[in-house]
Formats: C-alpha cells, structure tokens, sequence
C-alpha cells in the first residue's frame, strides 16, 4: 500500500499532551478519528506529520507554538476597569469571559480569561490558553482510504 500523501481520508488515534504530560485532546479509545489531509481537522503540523506514515505505524511529533496555538504575547494581557462588569458579572480568577474588543476598526467577541480581580481593575488574558505552549501529538494510522 502507498503511504500517506495530500488529500487522503485517513483513519487515525493520536493523544496531544502538554509537556508536564496533562492531556489535552485524544481521540475516544477504541474510535478513531477519519479525516482528509489537508482539511485542517486537527493541527495542521500534526497533520501535515502523517504524510508519508503507513498504516500501523505511530509517531511522535512535538509542534512549536507558533506551529499550535501561536507564542504568547503579553500585551494581550490587559486591565478592565471593574466598572464595566459592575451589576452584571462577579469575575474571579479562572473564569473565561466573552468580551468585545475592536481590531480593525471592527468589534468581535473574543474569549478571555480573568487573571486577577481587584476594586478598581480586572486583569484578563487574551490570549489563547495553550498559547506559547509546546504540543505533543502521539499518532497512529490505523487505515488510509477509509
């Protein structure tokens, strides 16, 4: 059989994990995922990992940040002055919270999470929450052509 090549459906089980070895995504045990390559179902570097794999074979492949969930940027850490949740939200630390902000002159809800919680300010993050973080995908082709 040919190896895996650009626009294959393949069938696949793979495990993402941080470095401490906290799972983040893995497919259910026993029910694999069938994708095709190229279609951005999955990170596109874990992806782009299968292509010349054979079925039952198994890889490791540990993705940049850049790669993932992009570097973490810290000027997307910002204060809120704690007025604007005032009679709506108590925020805590932890929580995510789905806040406008504007980028080209446009407004879009964006997820964030509080850092920190204070009288006057609230503390919160926007960047992704795997941003800046190095994945490991452990991947397994069961089929090509599924």
């Amino acid at each position: 059989m040919c190896p895996v090549q650009l626009f294959d459906v393949v069938s696949v089980s793979y495990t993402a994990t941080l470095p401490s070895g906290e799972i983040i995504e893995s497919t259910p045990e026993g029910k694999p995922l069938t994708l095709a390559i190229g279609s951005g179902q999955i990170l596109k570097a874990a992806e782009a990992s299968l292509l010349g794999m054979e079925p039952g074979q198994t890889r490791t492949v540990h993705i940049q940040p850049e790669d993932a969930f992009g570097p973490y940027r810290q000027g997307l850490v910002q204060e809120i002055p704690s007025a604007v949740f005032a009679g709506r939200i108590d925020p805590k630390p932890g929580m995510v919270l789905s806040l406008n902000m504007t980028k080209d002159g446009a407004a879009h809800q964006v997820p964030a999470t509080v850092l920190a919680a204070g009288n006057e300010t609230v503390t919160v993050d926007y960047n992704h929450p795997l941003a800046g973080r190095v994945i490991t995908y452990t991947i397994t082709l069961h089929a090509i052509g599924t």
